[in-house]
């Protein structure tokens, strides 16, 4: 049985996380918030309910990489007030040599933060398969080395399209030699039934190990006007997503790290990031927190 609102206290050196948190806290992925000020969304967050904040640390996000040594203690400094943590960061970083990615993970690190998503890698299709995951690998496990030093955990995302680690078994080849302390996977289940249909549970059980944060959000496939299908995001529990079946594995697995929620359905734009939208705040926030209250009501059931 796992423990629903067991507290933990943060442990690493010179965090400046001093409230106590969920060893399971509930975040919002902020890209569909940056129309909000840092002040603002600490507002927004504790409004809604959500624990914290998967913040966005990437060019035009909520924190600018350049500037990150500035600006990830003023965002922590100012959501902590309205008791909101930030508990995990979605950043570009694919190798440790790109510009800024050094400073993104040290000040994550010194700041208490514990998990971050790296960026996506596309396939060369001028390469074979196994020659772009050979390549990948490298970089993964230079990315491994840096997080042990730091004492921080990367995870990449199996994101749908033609992404390494797409078909979920691609990063099985890529983590098995890494250690899942260091780097792991984020796995996003309504990435993964995309790509899968069925055998979804096939690909997770497989990198099980891994597995260290989640995404959620859910989707239905739908034809366009031209007659073509695509995948729809819709709101959670109206989708193709077997949320109680996938809750079981997760269970399982036993995971005690941060949850991320991603909104990609309408939001009058504030789902691709925008920061001008065409749907009131507040009509946004509402939706937003059905799908906390929706999720939290599936996390009580299976005692999460």
């Amino acid at each position: 049985m796992l423990p629903d609102l067991v507290w933990q206290q943060s442990g690493i050196a010179g965090s400046l996380f001093t409230n106590k948190v969920p060893m399971r806290p509930v975040c919002v992925f902020t890209k569909s918030l940056h129309f909000l000020s840092l002040e603002e969304l600490g507002q927004g967050l504790a409004k809604m309910g959500f624990d914290g904040a998967d913040i966005s640390v990437r060019p035009g996000g909520h924190i600018e990489p350049k500037n990150v040594k500035v600006e990830m203690p003023q965002a922590i400094k100012t959501l902590r007030k309205y008791g909101v943590e930030i508990p995990m960061m979605v950043t570009g970083i694919l190798n440790p040599d790109e510009p800024f990615a050094m400073d993104t993970l040290k000040s994550a690190a010194d700041a208490g933060i514990k998990y971050y998503r790296t960026g996506p890698a596309k396939y060369d299709l001028t390469k074979s398969i196994q020659q772009n995951l050979d390549d990948h690998k490298k970089a993964i496990e230079k990315l491994a080395k840096v997080n042990e030093k730091f004492g921080i955990h990367g995870d990449y995302q199996n994101h749908s399209d033609m992404n390494i680690g797409s078909p979920v078994w691609d990063l099985y080849e890529v983590m098995k030699d890494v250690n899942p302390q260091h780097m792991g996977i984020q796995y996003d289940i309504r990435h993964a039934v995309t790509e899968a249909g069925y055998s979804w549970k096939l690909g997770m059980l497989r990198v099980a190990p891994w597995i260290k944060t989640i995404d959620i959000k859910d989707f239905v496939w739908k034809k366009n006007p031209t007659g073509e299908w695509h995948h729809q995001n819709v709101m959670l529990g109206e989708g193709m997503v077997n949320f109680d079946e996938f809750l079981k594995e997760y269970v399982k697995l036993n995971v005690v790290a941060p949850i991320s929620i991603h909104y990609e359905y309408d939001l009058g734009g504030a789902e691709t990031g925008k920061k001008a939208t065409t749907m009131d705040r507040e009509k946004i926030f509402s939706m937003m927190k059905t799908d906390l209250d929706w999720f939290r009501k599936k996390m009580a059931k299976y005692q999460i």
